[in-house]
């Protein structure tokens, strides 16, 4: 297996050349990411609505593992699948660990879910 060469993404060789400043990606986006659809911009948005709401109401640390989740909420279509999942999983837990006032926020993730 030595010398076996692997390129993942963009790869740039620079051969001479003088004040070579960057790289041109002839693409548009992450690759293999799609535009959001409406509907799913419209259930992820009520989701970080009712995920607000939540986080007001409850301790510290469980607000935190909620923060913890926004980033791959927030990236949209660009976020890895595994990622995404666990955090809509983790909030779907502690929405319905919180009861009657999480229920709301359990059926957001639910909806979500059912879009991807």
């Amino acid at each position: 297996m030595s010398g076996d060469n692997y390129f993942y993404g963009n790869t740039v060789n620079m051969h001479d050349g003088t004040n070579n400043t960057g790289m041109v990606n002839h693409q548009s986006g992450t690759v293999g990411a799609q535009a959001a659809s409406p509907a799913m911009e419209a259930a992820v948005q009520e989701l970080l609505r009712l995920l607000v709401e939540l986080r007001g109401n409850v301790p510290a640390g469980t607000a935190q593992s909620l923060d913890a989740t926004l980033p791959a909420i927030a990236a949209g279509p660009a976020a890895e699948p595994e990622e995404r999942r666990r955090a809509l999983d983790r909030i779907a837990e502690i929405a319905g660990a919180a009861g009657a006032i999480g229920a709301p926020l359990v059926a957001a993730v639910e909806r979500v879910i059912a879009l991807l």
